[in-house]
Protein backbone atom coordinates (compact mmCIF):
# COMPACT_ATOMS: atom_id res chain seq x y z
CA UNK A 1 0.00 0.00 0.00
CA UNK A 2 3.00 2.33 0.47
CA UNK A 3 4.07 2.14 -3.03
CA UNK A 4 0.33 3.09 -4.62
CA UNK A 5 0.35 6.18 -1.72
CA UNK A 6 3.59 7.33 -2.55
CA UNK A 7 3.07 7.53 -5.99
CA UNK A 8 -0.53 9.38 -5.23
CA UNK A 9 1.69 12.08 -3.38
CA UNK A 10 3.98 12.73 -6.53
CA UNK A 11 1.22 12.92 -8.76
CA UNK A 12 -0.46 15.79 -6.57
CA UNK A 13 2.62 17.70 -5.94
CA UNK A 14 3.33 18.03 -9.55
CA UNK A 15 -0.40 19.07 -10.52
CA UNK A 16 0.17 21.92 -8.02
CA UNK A 17 3.55 22.37 -9.48
CA UNK A 18 2.64 22.64 -12.99
CA UNK A 19 -1.05 24.86 -11.61
CA UNK A 20 1.76 27.75 -10.06
CA UNK A 21 3.22 27.63 -13.34
CA UNK A 22 0.78 28.71 -14.69
CA UNK A 23 -0.70 30.92 -13.11
CA UNK A 24 2.71 32.87 -12.48
CA UNK A 25 4.94 34.67 -15.17
CA UNK A 26 7.51 32.28 -16.73
CA UNK A 27 10.49 32.04 -14.20
CA UNK A 28 8.79 33.65 -11.43
CA UNK A 29 9.50 36.78 -12.96
CA UNK A 30 7.88 40.52 -14.12
CA UNK A 31 7.85 40.50 -17.76
CA UNK A 32 10.82 42.39 -19.27
CA UNK A 33 9.81 46.47 -20.26
CA UNK A 34 10.05 47.36 -23.57
CA UNK A 35 13.10 49.19 -24.83
CA UNK A 36 11.62 52.16 -25.05
CA UNK A 37 10.22 52.59 -21.81
CA UNK A 38 13.94 51.44 -20.77
CA UNK A 39 15.20 54.12 -22.54
CA UNK A 40 12.86 56.76 -20.93
CA UNK A 41 13.80 54.87 -17.40
CA UNK A 42 17.47 55.81 -17.94
CA UNK A 43 17.09 59.66 -19.44
CA UNK A 44 15.07 60.26 -16.10
CA UNK A 45 17.50 58.85 -14.30
CA UNK A 46 20.25 60.79 -16.46
CA UNK A 47 18.62 64.04 -16.11
CA UNK A 48 17.29 63.86 -12.25
CA UNK A 49 20.76 62.57 -11.57
CA UNK A 50 22.33 65.51 -13.73
CA UNK A 51 20.19 67.87 -11.85
CA UNK A 52 21.19 67.17 -8.38
CA UNK A 53 24.85 66.74 -9.05
CA UNK A 54 25.01 70.22 -10.50
CA UNK A 55 22.40 71.57 -7.40
CA UNK A 56 24.83 69.87 -4.49
CA UNK A 57 28.40 70.51 -6.23
CA UNK A 58 27.93 72.00 -9.58
CA UNK A 59 28.89 75.68 -8.56
CA UNK A 60 32.48 77.52 -8.07
CA UNK A 61 33.16 80.57 -6.24
CA UNK A 62 36.00 82.74 -7.72
CA UNK A 63 36.78 86.66 -7.70
CA UNK A 64 36.25 88.79 -10.69
CA UNK A 65 38.12 91.80 -10.49
CA UNK A 66 37.30 93.04 -6.92
CA UNK A 67 34.55 91.19 -6.47
CA UNK A 68 33.90 87.57 -5.12
CA UNK A 69 31.29 86.17 -7.02
CA UNK A 70 29.81 82.55 -7.31
CA UNK A 71 28.80 80.78 -10.59
CA UNK A 72 26.48 77.93 -11.51
CA UNK A 73 25.05 76.04 -14.09
CA UNK A 74 20.98 75.52 -14.01
CA UNK A 75 18.83 73.69 -16.32
CA UNK A 76 16.90 76.32 -18.23
CA UNK A 77 14.31 76.13 -21.39
CA UNK A 78 15.61 79.25 -22.75
CA UNK A 79 19.70 79.34 -21.58
CA UNK A 80 21.03 82.94 -21.29
CA UNK A 81 22.75 84.93 -18.29
CA UNK A 82 21.70 86.00 -14.82
CA UNK A 83 23.87 88.29 -12.80
CA UNK A 84 22.71 88.40 -9.04
CA UNK A 85 23.73 91.67 -7.73
CA UNK A 86 21.67 91.12 -4.35
CA UNK A 87 20.16 93.37 -2.90
CA UNK A 88 19.98 95.76 -5.84
CA UNK A 89 18.89 93.28 -8.47
CA UNK A 90 19.45 91.50 -11.30
CA UNK A 91 20.50 92.08 -15.14
CA UNK A 92 19.38 88.87 -17.48
CA UNK A 93 21.56 88.49 -20.92
CA UNK A 94 20.42 86.30 -23.62
CA UNK A 95 23.99 85.52 -24.13
CA UNK A 96 23.36 81.72 -25.42
CA UNK A 97 20.17 79.23 -26.28
CA UNK A 98 20.21 76.10 -24.86
CA UNK A 99 19.23 73.71 -21.68
CA UNK A 100 21.90 75.34 -19.25
CA UNK A 101 21.82 78.86 -17.55
CA UNK A 102 24.85 80.59 -16.61
CA UNK A 103 24.01 82.22 -12.67
CA UNK A 104 26.42 84.41 -11.69
CA UNK A 105 25.80 85.28 -8.04
CA UNK A 106 27.96 88.84 -6.60
CA UNK A 107 28.55 87.59 -2.95
CA UNK A 108 30.60 90.37 -1.54
CA UNK A 109 32.82 93.56 -2.92
CA UNK A 110 35.86 92.68 -1.15
CA UNK A 111 37.12 95.64 0.36
CA UNK A 112 40.97 95.16 -0.03
CA UNK A 113 40.82 95.13 -3.79
CA UNK A 114 38.14 97.70 -3.81
CA UNK A 115 39.88 100.22 -1.75
CA UNK A 116 43.02 99.39 -4.06
CA UNK A 117 41.27 100.47 -7.34
CA UNK A 118 40.11 103.69 -5.37
CA UNK A 119 43.68 104.45 -3.95
CA UNK A 120 45.32 103.46 -7.52
CA UNK A 121 43.60 104.61 -10.43
CA UNK A 122 45.48 103.74 -13.00
CA UNK A 123 44.85 99.64 -11.90
CA UNK A 124 41.57 100.46 -13.33
CA UNK A 125 43.30 100.70 -17.02
CA UNK A 126 44.25 97.12 -16.38
CA UNK A 127 41.20 96.03 -14.84
CA UNK A 128 40.03 94.29 -18.29
CA UNK A 129 42.41 91.60 -18.48
CA UNK A 130 42.20 90.62 -14.91
CA UNK A 131 38.54 90.10 -15.83
CA UNK A 132 38.71 88.55 -18.50
CA UNK A 133 41.57 86.33 -16.93
CA UNK A 134 39.06 85.76 -13.60
CA UNK A 135 36.12 84.74 -15.92
CA UNK A 136 38.08 82.51 -17.85
CA UNK A 137 40.03 80.88 -15.04
CA UNK A 138 36.23 80.53 -13.07
CA UNK A 139 34.56 79.26 -16.26
CA UNK A 140 36.72 76.13 -16.80
CA UNK A 141 36.72 75.51 -13.19
CA UNK A 142 33.15 75.77 -13.09
CA UNK A 143 33.11 73.52 -16.85
CA UNK A 144 35.41 70.40 -14.96
CA UNK A 145 32.98 70.71 -11.87
CA UNK A 146 30.20 70.61 -13.47
CA UNK A 147 31.39 67.79 -15.70
CA UNK A 148 31.95 66.15 -12.38
CA UNK A 149 28.72 66.96 -10.67
CA UNK A 150 26.43 65.64 -13.58
CA UNK A 151 28.57 62.32 -13.78
CA UNK A 152 28.57 61.67 -10.04
CA UNK A 153 25.11 62.52 -9.46
CA UNK A 154 24.04 60.19 -12.41
CA UNK A 155 25.95 57.52 -11.35
CA UNK A 156 25.08 57.58 -8.11
CA UNK A 157 21.10 57.88 -9.11
CA UNK A 158 22.02 55.13 -11.80
CA UNK A 159 23.78 52.68 -8.56
CA UNK A 160 20.34 53.65 -6.31
CA UNK A 161 17.66 52.58 -9.03
CA UNK A 162 19.13 49.80 -11.04
CA UNK A 163 21.81 47.93 -8.47
CA UNK A 164 24.12 47.36 -11.58
CA UNK A 165 27.58 49.00 -11.89
CA UNK A 166 27.33 48.40 -15.60
CA UNK A 167 24.26 50.74 -15.88
CA UNK A 168 25.09 52.92 -13.59
CA UNK A 169 27.97 53.87 -15.37
CA UNK A 170 25.90 54.17 -18.57
CA UNK A 171 23.66 57.04 -16.58
CA UNK A 172 26.79 58.77 -16.03
CA UNK A 173 28.33 58.20 -19.65
CA UNK A 174 24.98 59.44 -20.82
CA UNK A 175 24.98 62.76 -18.65
CA UNK A 176 28.72 63.90 -19.29
CA UNK A 177 27.05 63.81 -23.21
CA UNK A 178 24.53 65.74 -22.74
CA UNK A 179 26.73 68.45 -20.77
CA UNK A 180 29.09 67.82 -23.38
CA UNK A 181 26.02 68.78 -26.60
CA UNK A 182 24.43 71.52 -24.08
CA UNK A 183 27.94 73.06 -24.44
CA UNK A 184 28.71 72.98 -28.15
CA UNK A 185 24.73 74.12 -28.50
CA UNK A 186 25.81 76.95 -26.22
CA UNK A 187 28.99 77.89 -27.99
CA UNK A 188 27.11 77.88 -31.17
CA UNK A 189 24.65 80.10 -30.17
CA UNK A 190 27.04 82.32 -28.58
CA UNK A 191 26.17 86.28 -28.55
CA UNK A 192 28.75 88.23 -27.38
CA UNK A 193 26.83 91.70 -28.18
CA UNK A 194 24.15 90.21 -25.60
CA UNK A 195 25.84 92.59 -22.76
CA UNK A 196 24.63 95.51 -25.26
CA UNK A 197 20.73 94.56 -24.69
CA UNK A 198 20.60 93.89 -20.76
CA UNK A 199 17.13 93.81 -19.01
CA UNK A 200 17.42 95.18 -14.98
CA UNK A 201 15.48 94.35 -12.27
CA UNK A 202 15.09 95.34 -8.74
CA UNK A 203 16.50 99.11 -7.79
CA UNK A 204 19.09 98.54 -11.15
CA UNK A 205 16.12 99.91 -12.90
CA UNK A 206 15.72 103.03 -11.40
CA UNK A 207 19.62 103.73 -12.64
CA UNK A 208 20.42 102.51 -16.43
CA UNK A 209 23.06 104.93 -16.82
CA UNK A 210 25.29 103.64 -13.99
CA UNK A 211 26.71 100.60 -16.18
CA UNK A 212 26.74 102.64 -18.99
CA UNK A 213 24.38 104.05 -21.25
CA UNK A 214 24.24 102.47 -25.00
CA UNK A 215 26.72 104.80 -26.69
CA UNK A 216 28.97 104.22 -24.29
CA UNK A 217 29.26 100.51 -24.42
CA UNK A 218 29.01 100.84 -28.25
CA UNK A 219 31.93 102.83 -28.54
CA UNK A 220 33.86 102.00 -25.56
CA UNK A 221 33.79 98.18 -26.60
CA UNK A 222 35.20 96.04 -28.92
CA UNK A 223 35.46 92.71 -27.68
CA UNK A 224 33.22 90.83 -25.23
CA UNK A 225 35.82 90.85 -22.49
CA UNK A 226 35.99 94.39 -22.70
CA UNK A 227 32.42 94.88 -21.85
CA UNK A 228 32.34 92.26 -19.76
CA UNK A 229 35.02 94.50 -17.52
CA UNK A 230 33.29 97.87 -18.13
CA UNK A 231 30.22 96.24 -16.52
CA UNK A 232 32.04 94.67 -13.26
CA UNK A 233 33.52 98.18 -13.20
CA UNK A 234 30.35 99.53 -12.88
CA UNK A 235 29.02 97.33 -10.35
CA UNK A 236 31.78 97.95 -8.65
CA UNK A 237 30.86 101.50 -8.24
CA UNK A 238 27.40 100.55 -7.63
CA UNK A 239 28.14 99.19 -4.69
CA UNK A 240 30.08 101.57 -3.61
CA UNK A 241 27.56 104.26 -3.66
CA UNK A 242 24.07 102.47 -2.60
CA UNK A 243 22.89 104.71 -0.30
CA UNK A 244 22.71 107.50 -2.75
CA UNK A 245 22.38 105.77 -6.43
CA UNK A 246 23.93 108.17 -9.06
CA UNK A 247 21.25 110.43 -11.10
CA UNK A 248 20.86 109.59 -14.76
CA UNK A 249 23.65 111.42 -16.85
CA UNK A 250 21.66 112.47 -20.17
CA UNK A 251 23.99 112.58 -22.86
CA UNK A 252 23.54 116.00 -24.68
CA UNK A 253 23.99 114.77 -28.21
CA UNK A 254 20.96 112.81 -27.88
CA UNK A 255 16.54 113.74 -27.94
CA UNK A 256 14.95 112.01 -25.52
CA UNK A 257 11.54 110.96 -26.10
CA UNK A 258 9.09 109.45 -23.89
CA UNK A 259 6.39 107.32 -26.08
CA UNK A 260 3.34 106.64 -23.99
CA UNK A 261 -0.53 105.06 -25.08
CA UNK A 262 -3.69 104.18 -24.27
CA UNK A 263 -4.10 105.63 -20.66
CA UNK A 264 -7.17 105.25 -20.53
CA UNK A 265 -8.15 107.35 -17.59
CA UNK A 266 -5.65 105.67 -15.25
CA UNK A 267 -4.72 108.80 -12.79
CA UNK A 268 -1.66 106.86 -12.03
CA UNK A 269 -0.13 107.59 -15.57
CA UNK A 270 0.17 111.24 -15.00
CA UNK A 271 2.30 110.39 -12.14
CA UNK A 272 4.74 107.65 -13.86
CA UNK A 273 5.01 109.88 -17.05
CA UNK A 274 5.92 112.87 -15.03
CA UNK A 275 8.71 110.71 -12.78
CA UNK A 276 9.95 109.32 -16.10
CA UNK A 277 10.43 113.03 -17.97
CA UNK A 278 12.42 114.29 -14.49
CA UNK A 279 14.34 111.03 -14.64
CA UNK A 280 15.08 110.88 -18.28
CA UNK A 281 15.20 114.40 -18.62
CA UNK A 282 12.91 113.81 -21.52
CA UNK A 283 12.61 117.12 -23.97
CA UNK A 284 9.06 115.14 -25.70
CA UNK A 285 6.66 113.55 -24.99
CA UNK A 286 4.21 111.75 -27.69
CA UNK A 287 1.07 110.22 -26.62
CA UNK A 288 -0.67 107.99 -29.51
CA UNK A 289 -3.90 108.06 -27.93
CA UNK A 290 -6.91 106.11 -26.40
CA UNK A 291 -6.12 108.79 -23.10
CA UNK A 292 -9.64 108.77 -22.68
CA UNK A 293 -12.17 106.01 -21.94
CA UNK A 294 -15.51 106.97 -23.53
CA UNK A 295 -14.36 110.48 -24.93
CA UNK A 296 -17.32 112.68 -23.01
CA UNK A 297 -16.66 116.12 -21.38
CA UNK A 298 -17.34 114.74 -18.27
CA UNK A 299 -13.72 112.79 -18.51
CA UNK A 300 -11.99 116.18 -19.61
CA UNK A 301 -11.05 117.36 -16.40
CA UNK A 302 -8.56 113.81 -16.25
CA UNK A 303 -6.10 116.33 -18.86
CA UNK A 304 -5.68 118.79 -16.75
CA UNK A 305 -2.06 117.45 -15.51
CA UNK A 306 -0.72 117.42 -19.14
CA UNK A 307 0.08 121.06 -18.57
CA UNK A 308 2.46 120.37 -15.76
CA UNK A 309 4.64 117.27 -17.11
CA UNK A 310 8.07 118.89 -17.65
CA UNK A 311 7.92 118.63 -21.49
CA UNK A 312 6.05 119.12 -24.36
CA UNK A 313 3.03 116.88 -24.65
CA UNK A 314 2.15 116.01 -28.57
CA UNK A 315 -1.00 113.42 -28.91
CA UNK A 316 -2.75 111.89 -31.71
CA UNK A 317 -6.94 110.99 -31.29
CA UNK A 318 -7.54 107.55 -30.37
CA UNK A 319 -10.68 105.24 -30.78
CA UNK A 320 -11.49 105.95 -27.33
CA UNK A 321 -11.04 109.85 -28.15
CA UNK A 322 -13.76 111.84 -28.97
CA UNK A 323 -13.79 115.03 -31.16
CA UNK A 324 -14.83 117.30 -28.32
CA UNK A 325 -11.50 115.44 -26.40
CA UNK A 326 -9.19 116.59 -29.17
CA UNK A 327 -10.80 120.51 -28.82
CA UNK A 328 -10.05 120.27 -25.43
CA UNK A 329 -6.54 119.41 -25.53
CA UNK A 330 -6.33 122.24 -28.56
CA UNK A 331 -6.59 124.65 -25.92
CA UNK A 332 -4.62 123.25 -23.54
CA UNK A 333 -0.96 124.80 -22.69
CA UNK A 334 1.65 122.96 -23.54
CA UNK A 335 -0.27 120.11 -25.91
CA UNK A 336 0.18 119.69 -29.23
CA UNK A 337 -2.75 117.94 -31.37
CA UNK A 338 -1.71 116.29 -34.36
CA UNK A 339 -4.68 115.53 -37.35
CA UNK A 340 -5.08 114.69 -40.49
CA UNK A 341 -1.12 114.95 -41.40
CA UNK A 342 -0.37 118.17 -39.58
CA UNK A 343 3.04 118.54 -38.24
CA UNK A 344 4.78 120.71 -35.18
CA UNK A 345 8.23 121.34 -34.99
CA UNK A 346 9.59 120.66 -31.03
CA UNK A 347 12.60 119.62 -28.79
CA UNK A 348 14.54 119.58 -32.55
CA UNK A 349 11.94 117.07 -34.18
CA UNK A 350 9.34 117.45 -37.26
CA UNK A 351 6.28 115.31 -35.60
CA UNK A 352 3.64 114.47 -37.62
CA UNK A 353 0.21 112.21 -37.49
CA UNK A 354 -3.25 111.84 -37.73
CA UNK A 355 -6.56 110.63 -35.45
CA UNK A 356 -8.01 107.78 -35.64
CA UNK A 357 -10.73 108.01 -37.98
CA UNK A 358 -12.92 106.01 -35.96
CA UNK A 359 -15.04 106.67 -32.74
CA UNK A 360 -15.72 103.36 -30.87
CA UNK A 361 -15.24 103.35 -27.03
CA UNK A 362 -17.92 100.83 -26.62
CA UNK A 363 -17.69 98.54 -29.63
CA UNK A 364 -21.65 99.65 -30.52
CA UNK A 365 -21.17 101.79 -33.20
CA UNK A 366 -20.40 99.94 -36.95
CA UNK A 367 -17.10 100.72 -37.90
CA UNK A 368 -15.01 101.11 -40.97
CA UNK A 369 -12.64 98.41 -39.61
CA UNK A 370 -9.19 97.90 -41.03
CA UNK A 371 -9.88 99.62 -44.20
CA UNK A 372 -10.62 102.79 -42.94
CA UNK A 373 -7.73 102.98 -41.06
CA UNK A 374 -5.51 101.89 -44.14
CA UNK A 375 -7.39 104.71 -46.15
CA UNK A 376 -6.12 107.08 -43.18
CA UNK A 377 -2.71 105.77 -43.36
CA UNK A 378 -2.72 106.53 -46.69
CA UNK A 379 -3.65 110.38 -45.86
CA UNK A 380 -0.34 110.60 -43.30
CA UNK A 381 2.00 109.34 -45.78
CA UNK A 382 0.74 111.57 -48.45
CA UNK A 383 0.78 114.48 -46.24
CA UNK A 384 4.65 112.79 -45.13
CA UNK A 385 5.36 112.83 -48.95
CA UNK A 386 4.09 117.01 -49.03
CA UNK A 387 6.67 117.81 -46.67
CA UNK A 388 9.64 116.42 -48.10
CA UNK A 389 8.86 117.79 -51.24
CA UNK A 390 8.49 121.04 -49.73
CA UNK A 391 11.72 120.76 -47.89
CA UNK A 392 10.75 120.33 -44.14
CA UNK A 393 10.74 116.16 -44.04
CA UNK A 394 8.77 114.57 -40.73
CA UNK A 395 11.60 112.71 -38.24
CA UNK A 396 8.33 111.08 -36.39
CA UNK A 397 4.88 110.00 -37.74
CA UNK A 398 2.22 108.93 -35.46
CA UNK A 399 -0.86 106.89 -35.74
CA UNK A 400 -3.03 105.04 -32.75
CA UNK A 401 -3.85 102.08 -35.24
CA UNK A 402 -0.66 100.14 -36.52
CA UNK A 403 -2.45 99.39 -39.35
CA UNK A 404 -3.07 103.20 -40.48
CA UNK A 405 0.83 103.36 -38.88
CA UNK A 406 2.32 100.66 -41.24
CA UNK A 407 0.99 102.88 -44.20
CA UNK A 408 3.37 105.13 -43.70
CA UNK A 409 6.17 102.81 -45.01
CA UNK A 410 9.04 104.52 -46.51
CA UNK A 411 7.61 107.59 -46.35
CA UNK A 412 9.13 108.14 -42.26
CA UNK A 413 12.06 107.23 -40.47
CA UNK A 414 10.17 106.29 -37.59
CA UNK A 415 6.58 105.83 -36.97
CA UNK A 416 4.77 105.09 -33.60
CA UNK A 417 1.77 103.48 -32.93
CA UNK A 418 -0.51 102.26 -29.68
CA UNK A 419 -4.23 100.53 -29.61
CA UNK A 420 -3.33 96.86 -28.88
CA UNK A 421 -2.30 97.20 -25.52
CA UNK A 422 1.41 95.13 -25.99
CA UNK A 423 4.43 96.31 -28.19
CA UNK A 424 6.20 95.70 -31.45
CA UNK A 425 9.28 96.50 -33.02
CA UNK A 426 9.02 96.40 -36.65
CA UNK A 427 11.49 97.27 -39.56
CA UNK A 428 8.69 97.61 -42.09
CA UNK A 429 9.71 96.57 -46.36
CA UNK A 430 10.41 99.81 -47.31
CA UNK A 431 12.85 100.63 -43.82
CA UNK A 432 10.31 102.16 -41.90
CA UNK A 433 10.55 101.70 -38.22
CA UNK A 434 7.43 100.68 -36.55
CA UNK A 435 7.16 101.13 -32.92
CA UNK A 436 3.84 100.49 -30.81
CA UNK A 437 3.77 100.98 -27.33
CA UNK A 438 1.67 98.72 -25.06
CA UNK A 439 -0.59 100.53 -22.50
CA UNK A 440 0.21 103.29 -19.81
CA UNK A 441 -2.65 103.13 -17.98
CA UNK A 442 -2.00 99.58 -17.65
CA UNK A 443 -5.38 98.70 -19.33
CA UNK A 444 -7.09 101.44 -17.47
CA UNK A 445 -10.59 99.98 -15.78
CA UNK A 446 -10.03 96.60 -18.67
CA UNK A 447 -6.97 96.51 -15.36
CA UNK A 448 -9.72 95.52 -13.05
CA UNK A 449 -11.80 93.42 -15.26
CA UNK A 450 -9.09 90.47 -16.70
CA UNK A 451 -7.85 87.63 -14.83
CA UNK A 452 -4.43 89.56 -14.38
CA UNK A 453 -3.96 93.37 -14.08
CA UNK A 454 -2.33 94.43 -17.21
CA UNK A 455 1.31 95.73 -16.62
CA UNK A 456 2.18 99.43 -17.24
CA UNK A 457 4.70 100.44 -20.50
CA UNK A 458 6.07 102.96 -21.71
CA UNK A 459 9.48 103.62 -23.63
CA UNK A 460 12.50 106.28 -23.78
CA UNK A 461 13.41 106.45 -27.55
CA UNK A 462 16.86 107.91 -28.26
CA UNK A 463 17.80 110.03 -31.26
CA UNK A 464 20.80 111.46 -32.47
CA UNK A 465 20.22 115.62 -32.93
CA UNK A 466 22.15 115.60 -36.11
CA UNK A 467 20.54 112.99 -38.00
CA UNK A 468 17.21 113.16 -36.02
CA UNK A 469 17.51 108.78 -36.43
CA UNK A 470 16.67 106.51 -33.59
CA UNK A 471 19.84 105.07 -31.72
CA UNK A 472 18.05 102.69 -29.10
CA UNK A 473 15.36 102.27 -26.86
CA UNK A 474 14.72 101.81 -22.99
CA UNK A 475 11.20 99.67 -22.45
CA UNK A 476 10.23 100.50 -18.68
CA UNK A 477 7.96 98.18 -17.70
CA UNK A 478 6.15 98.21 -14.10
CA UNK A 479 4.19 95.53 -12.89
CA UNK A 480 0.54 95.96 -12.96
CA UNK A 481 -2.12 97.51 -10.49
CA UNK A 482 0.45 97.30 -7.50
CA UNK A 483 3.28 98.81 -9.27
CA UNK A 484 5.14 96.21 -7.34
CA UNK A 485 7.55 95.36 -10.13
CA UNK A 486 9.94 97.07 -12.32
CA UNK A 487 11.83 96.37 -15.61
CA UNK A 488 14.41 98.02 -18.01
CA UNK A 489 14.88 96.77 -21.07
CA UNK A 490 17.82 97.82 -23.05
CA UNK A 491 17.92 97.49 -27.03
CA UNK A 492 20.06 98.84 -30.33
CA UNK A 493 18.39 98.40 -33.84
CA UNK A 494 19.81 96.13 -35.82
CA UNK A 495 22.05 98.29 -37.49
CA UNK A 496 23.56 99.70 -34.66
CA UNK A 497 24.12 96.13 -33.36
CA UNK A 498 26.33 95.00 -36.77
CA UNK A 499 28.69 97.90 -36.07
CA UNK A 500 30.35 98.33 -32.60
CA UNK A 501 32.24 101.38 -33.82
CA UNK A 502 29.94 104.05 -34.63
CA UNK A 503 31.15 107.48 -35.65
CA UNK A 504 31.97 109.77 -32.12
CA UNK A 505 28.94 111.99 -33.36
CA UNK A 506 26.14 109.11 -32.92
CA UNK A 507 24.32 108.87 -29.06
CA UNK A 508 22.38 106.00 -27.64
CA UNK A 509 20.83 104.47 -24.83
CA UNK A 510 17.00 101.62 -25.36
CA UNK A 511 13.40 99.11 -25.22
CA UNK A 512 10.94 96.81 -27.24
CA UNK A 513 7.56 96.07 -28.96
CA UNK A 514 4.25 93.67 -31.40
CA UNK A 515 -0.40 94.03 -32.45
CA UNK A 516 -4.53 93.49 -32.18
CA UNK A 517 -7.26 94.91 -30.57
CA UNK A 518 -8.47 96.21 -27.13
Amino acid sequence: MARPFHAAVVRVRRLRSSRARATAPAGGLVPAAHPWQRALGMLAVVVLGAWLGLLVVGSVRTPVGPMDTTMTLRPSVSGGTKIDVSPLGALELDSHHGPVRLDVDVDRLDPERSQALVKHPERLSGLQDEVADDVASGTLELAVRSCVAVVSGATALGLVVYRRPRRALAAGGLALALLAASGVGAYATWNPKSVLEPKFSGLLSSAPSVVGDARSIVTDFDVYQQELARLVTNVTKLYDATSTLPVYRPDPGTIRVLHVSDIHLNPAAWHIIASLVEQYEIDVVIDSGDTMDHGTAAENGFLDPVTDLGAPYVWVRGNHDSKETQSRLKKTRNAHVLDEGSAVDVAGLRIAGTGDPQFTPDRTRPTGGKASEQLAGMRLASALRDQKQAGTPVDIAVAHDPNAARETDGTVPLVLAGHVHHRVNELLPLGTRLKVEGSTGGGGLRAVQNQKPEKVRASVLYLDRATRHLQAWDEITLGGLGLTTAEVSRHLPEENLKSPSPSPGVPSSSPKASTTSP
